[in-house]
């Protein structure tokens, strides 16, 4: 899933692996979080999971945004946080939701063809695709069959010159976003667009088959879907096939809110510490994300149970709509103004913590095992799950910021970012098992996203460890004096991969 070469390479550098598999030598934390590590335990956060589960069994299996299981989900949490004597506050918002409802696509010329929707050598349509059934030839823009293949393919304006008004634009993955791809094929009077895999053939890449991605809000004007590099080289070949395109799908008016939650202490050093609140509608989300929110809540509650003194304040925030595109973060971000930017101290973000065949993952704040760094102070976030699981004698690995989650809004916006992971749908590699042992080949949650992902496909050992870091962080940066840079002196990533789980490019 995950850059799988460079991330294998990364563990090993990081872990010392050279050198027998060592684990880093234990380090001093530097903040004495035992007595909240103490009470915060697997114990009381299955108990919250299972107030989730209970949730998604009364909902027909599912606690997504603007259904009675996430209200539910809500009420609990909220519940918990007053008995624990916050004052949660709902910051409500609206998004447009896609609705696929169903696609076709085939070529009625030259010779004819029909693409199963889904199928390994058929097509997808793209996220905020919009809805039209057109019948047109189909033109290659600035494809790259070639070498490495690498392309820019419909990137800029320039590449539609000579474009034949009300054809179907062929257009190449590559280096730019798939919005901006469809926006200049608009501008050129395209009918349609298919986006076809760029064929980079090294081991392991996904820019070969089938694949989906994400336009982003708002609805594009005419449909769009992607197809497999192979289709893709097939048409560009034929020239000017005719198409027959068609995608069914709307936008819905959607009204989610998070729930933020404050302790005492400084606002202008303030300490975000987030998990997403929503599922799928395919499942009950108990380890996407349940594990975090649940992890969190208790969080929340031991540091005022076991009176924790702080000088930041913490702000606990529930996200929702995560799962369609980090909504709620996203606008939470959205909503600060200069000043409140630069008082965002740092987020922590929590997203899938108790994955079955799972991998200690820290974030790279620092870009020093895959090239993007954080904004500035999120390595030193970084240092400090690192140093923690190294005082535990527990291995750790690192994963990119590639727009996966709900950090996004935060380091887009200059906040220093950090966080934990414990792997989705990603495949477990040979070196992960020598380190964290586990299943070679399988995926680290075989039920994200799915129906199965319930309380029973949590690993409590995992997840005891990673909340004890959680709560160790929380901890540190809460009572941090120490500056760690951010929004009042750069500016932060902006160039993601993915938003949520699609990709963008």
């Amino acid at each position: 899933m995950r850059h799988r070469k460079i991330r294998a390479a990364a563990i090993a550098a990081t872990l010392g692996l050279g050198a027998g598999f060592a684990v880093p030598a234990a380090a001093d934390t530097g903040t004495d979080s035992a007595k909240l590590r103490e009470a915060v335990t697997a114990k009381h956060i299955m108990s919250h999971l299972k107030a989730l589960q209970a949730a998604a069994d009364a909902n027909g299996n599912n606690r997504a945004v603007g259904t009675r299981g996430y209200e539910k989900s809500a009420r609990y949490i909220e519940d918990e946080l007053k008995a624990a004597g916050y004052k949660p506050v709902r910051q409500r918002f609206t998004y447009e939701r896609y609705a696929f409802v169903g696609a076709h696509l085939e070529r009625v010329s030259a010779p004819p063809r029909t693409y199963g929707y889904g199928a390994p050598d058929g097509f997808l349509d793209m996220v905020y695709s919009g809805a039209k059934d057109v019948t047109a030839p189909v033109t290659a823009v600035d494809v790259n069959l070639a070498g490495s293949r690498g392309s820019t393919s419909g990137c800029e304006a320039t590449d539609f010159a000579g474009f034949p008004s009300g054809h179907i634009a062929l257009i190449q993955r590559g280096t730019c976003g798939f919005r901006a791809k469809v926006d200049n094929a608009v501008a050129a009077g395209a009918a349609g667009v298919i986006i076809f895999n760029q064929g980079d053939a090294v081991p392991g890449s996904d820019r070969v088959g089938l694949f989906g991605g994400t336009l982003n809000a708002p609805q594009a004007k005419i449909p769009v879907v992607t197809t497999t590099f192979d289709n893709g080289a097939e048409l560009a070949a034929l020239g000017a096939a005719n198409l027959h395109l068609a995608v069914d799908a709307a936008v819905t008016r959607i009204k989610s809110f998070n729930i933020l939650a404050d302790t005492g202490g400084s606002s202008d050093r303030k300490v975000v510490v987030g998990a997403h609140l929503d599922s799928v509608a395919a499942g009950p989300g108990i380890n996407d994300n349940g594990t975090g929110v649940g992890t969190i809540l208790e969080t929340a509650i031991q540091l005022r149970e076991t009176h924790q003194k702080h000088g930041n304040k913490v702000r606990f925030a529930f996200w929702g709509g995560e799962e369609d595109g980090l909504i709620g973060s996203d606008y939470y971000v959205s909503k600060l103004s200069d000043s409140e930017l630069k008082d965002h101290a740092v987020n922590l973000n929590f997203d899938m913590i108790g994955s079955p065949n799972y991998v200690r993952y820290v974030y790279d704040g620092d870009g020093s095992s895959f090239g993007a760094a954080g904004p500035d102070g999120s390595g030193a976030v970084e240092k400090v799950f690192l140093d923690y699981f190294a005082s535990q004698n527990l291995p750790a690995a690192p994963t990119a910021f590639d727009g996966r989650s709900d950090y996004s809004g935060f380091i887009r916006n200059g906040i220093p970012a950090g966080g934990l992971f414990t792997g989705a749908e990603g495949l477990k590699t040979p070196e992960e098992v020598a380190v964290f042992g586990g299943t070679a080949g399988a995926a680290q949650d075989a039920c994200y996203h799915a129906a199965c992902d319930t309380t029973a496909n949590v690993n409590t050992m995992v997840l005891d460890q990673m909340a004890d870091a959680v709560a160790h962080a929380t901890l540190t940066f809460a009572k941090s004096s120490s500056p760690l840079g951010g929004a009042a002196t750069a500016k932060g990533m902006t160039d993601f991969e993915f938003k949520g789980h699609s990709r963008l490019k």
